[in-house]
């Protein structure tokens, strides 16, 4: 498959490499990926707010663009919003704007489900903004915060973690989607049992961020 050029990830985890690079393979062969990580973009905004990170954020999105990225895809939640405002000459997609389209359309109430405190913010103010877009005004948005699981991730237990998310999940019924807020808890969708759809981030984002490069 021809492509214009490459597309650069702006990471706040080494762990989302693999999961790129494997979506990548099934669904975007040809499709360069150029990926960029920063664990302490992460660690600051959840100290000091996301638009702590402003600048840092500007000058990787700069550094990507400076080395050929015709589009970069951020892939944490939390700084997400600060790297679509920064603008890098190129297109700046935040990985979760698809995903909360796809909420949005599937019906009036969605659960944002995170293991961050940081990241809640940020999605509510993003599904909420999807459903302006989508003439949705009565849209009904609330938050869980899956106690403990944040503590597992950063300590590697990522089996654990995965666990505590679909656990959360499961324990929505009165809900027409849930949110998983962070591209690390995607492995959860598939352990779910809830009859409400899970939905996550990096499929769809990743497919925005290619056709922004085939497009650009």
């Amino acid at each position: 498959m021809n492509r214009s050029g490459p597309l650069a990830l702006l990471h706040t985890s080494p762990l989302h490499i693999p999961v790129f690079d494997a979506l990548r393979d099934e669904d975007h062969q040809g499709l360069e990926l150029r990926h960029m990580v920063d664990e302490k973009l992460l660690a600051r905004a959840r100290r000091e707010g996301p638009a702590a990170v402003a600048g840092e954020v500007r000058a990787a999105l700069d550094r990507a663009v400076t080395d050929g990225a015709r589009a970069v895809l951020c892939t944490c939640s939390t700084i997400g919003a600060v790297a679509e405002e920064a603008g890098a000459g190129v297109p700046v997609l935040r990985v979760d704007r698809p995903m909360a389209a796809a909420a949005v359309a599937t019906g009036p109430r969605v659960v944002v489900v995170a293991t961050s405190e940081s990241t809640l913010e940020p999605t509510v103010a993003l599904v909420e903004e999807e459903a302006r877009a989508a003439g949705r005004s009565v849209q009904e948005v609330r938050t869980l915060l899956v106690d403990g699981a944040w503590a597992r991730f950063e300590a590697g237990d990522t089996d654990g973690y995965v666990r505590s998310v679909a656990t959360a999940a499961d324990s929505v019924t009165d809900a027409d989607a849930i949110v998983l807020a962070q591209a690390s808890m995607t492995p959860a969708e598939r352990l779910t049992t809830t009859a409400v759809p899970v939905l996550s981030s990096p499929r769809p984002g990743l497919a925005a961020g290619a056709d922004a490069v085939r497009l650009g």
